[in-house]
This record gives C-alpha cells, structure tokens and sequence, in this order.
C-alpha cells in the first residue's frame, strides 16, 4: 500500500473511531482535526517496511502551539490485508489511549476510571478501557477485571514519571502483556519508552499464562494533582475516583468489565447471548 493510501485509512478510521465518543473530527491534510483545539497526528512508523500494521498516532491537545501537549502512542492491528490491520490497529488505539483521553477531557467515568495509588503520591491516574485479543482471551480478561495493576505496578512507577525532577503535563503509560507458557511478554512504556523495571514487574504478576497465543493491552494518562492540561482540570478533580483499579472494558477479540459487584456477572450473560 502506498504511503498515501495508507495515511487515508488511517485517517479515515481515526475519523469514525472517534465518532463513537461523539467528537467530530475532519481530516485537514496531515492531521484529522477535532473540536476546540484538539487533533490527531499521523507519522510513519520507523523500520519494518513502514510498519505494516503499525500506526504511530499523537493526540494533540493545542494543535498549532510548538510548545502545545501531545500523548503519542504506537499501535498495531491484525488483518488479513494491510487495510485490515490499519483499521484494527486505530480502533485499538482508540479503545484504550483515546478512551483515556477523551476521559481525562471530560472526567464523567464514562470512558475509563480515575485511579489514585497510596505509593505514587500527588499523581492521579486516567485509565481506558484494556483490549484483550487472541486465543481463548477470556481466562486473560476474567484475571485483568479482578486485579489493579497501577497500583500494583506503582513501586517502580513512581522514579520514572519525573525522573529529572520536572513534572510534565500529562506522562502516558502504556501496558502490554500476553503471549503464551514459555513465551510470554510483559512491556511498560513510560512516554514512549521502555521501563526495564516496571516491565519486570509486570512479568512477575500472576496473569494467566495459556497455550495459545493471547495479549492485553492498556494505557494510563498520569496527571500531577492540580497540573492543568486545556480544559481537563476541572474534569479531573471532579471526576469520581476509584481508590483501587481500572476498568477495562475490552475491545479488540474481547471485552473486559470492571472489577466492581454485578458487572463481571452482566459481562459473562452478555457473552453468552452472542
């Protein structure tokens, strides 16, 4: 696929995933712009070709400012065409980091939850929804609506969200686990980069390990208390928070509930009404 087309469906996608968290965005040349002052960034992922599936996507909160805030993710997709994995790779973006985001800009606990961990003090944490996908996923989905991995990631979290002493506006942390018995991954992204001691520690809790191919993504949005972030602020200090963990509510091959009475019980009457 030429570089054009695969910047139209990607564009495209980003365009109707964003649709259903009712914001209307419209590509204008290089980026798909949103309401106010928001947008969304394409760059060509580095090495393989182009990335194939691989989308590398920045939201970008005052679009136009050199200086201006934007949460870059990397992304991948599964399809049998380039055209499939693209599309794939954007609607799992848009499950888990632009779920997170559109989250901390309007701060209802409709599109993720607000976490605050005892040993990550005067952060506050903005959790999308994980996507889980792959073989038999749903022993990996059940695992990831009991446990809260933030806080319990939160240890050898807390040194690298402000390593050289200055907070930044918004630090992203993203979660990548799966694989299968004796070939497992466990990865934690801090901004983009890898966090050899958080992805040890993720390693190391008891996720199920199956023997077929499965894997669960998520991403948090770290904001220091009272730091604001365009209009997020005030949403965010208003926000319901959850003193414990996230709630994944899955995508991609799966859907994951939150870890709270009732809702596991409502998921697993849903999947079996498919």
């Amino acid at each position: 696929m030429r570089a054009q087309s695969r910047l139209d469906v990607i564009q495209r996608s980003v365009v109707r995933e964003m649709a259903r968290f009712g914001q209307r965005f419209t590509v204008e040349g290089s980026v798909v712009r949103g309401p106010g002052t928001t947008a969304v960034a394409v760059r060509e992922h580095p090495g393989e070709g182009g990335g194939a599936g691989h989308v590398d996507l920045g939201f970008a909160f005052d679009v136009g400012r050199a200086d201006g805030l934007v949460v870059w993710d990397c992304t991948a997709g599964l399809g049998r065409t380039e055209e499939e994995r693209l599309e794939s790779a954007v609607r799992m973006w848009a499950t888990t980091t632009a779920a997170a985001v559109v989250e901390l800009q309007e701060g209802h606990g409709v599109h993720g939850d607000h976490v605050r961990a005892a040993r990550l003090p005067g952060w506050r944490a903005v959790q999308g929804p994980a996507a889980v996908f792959g073989f038999d996923s749903e022993r990996l989905s059940e695992w990831l609506a009991g446990h809260r991995l933030l806080p319990e990631l939160a240890g050898v979290l807390a040194p690298e969200l402000a390593p050289d002493g200055a907070e930044p506006a918004v630090t992203g942390v993203k979660l990548f686990l799966g694989g299968r018995a004796g070939e497992d991954v466990a990865e934690v992204r801090v901004n983009g980069a890898v966090s050899g001691s958080a992805s040890a520690a993720l390693r190391a809790l008891g996720w199920p390990r199956g023997e077929r191919l499965c894997w669960a993504r998520l991403f948090v949005l770290m904001v220091p208390e009272g730091r604001p972030v365009g209009e997020a602020p005030a949403a965010v200090r208003s926000a319901p928070v959850d003193a414990g963990g996230a709630r994944p509510a899955g995508a991609v091959g799966n859907t994951v509930p939150a870890a709270r009475p009732g809702v596991l019980a409502r998921w697993r009457r849903a999947r079996a009404g498919r």
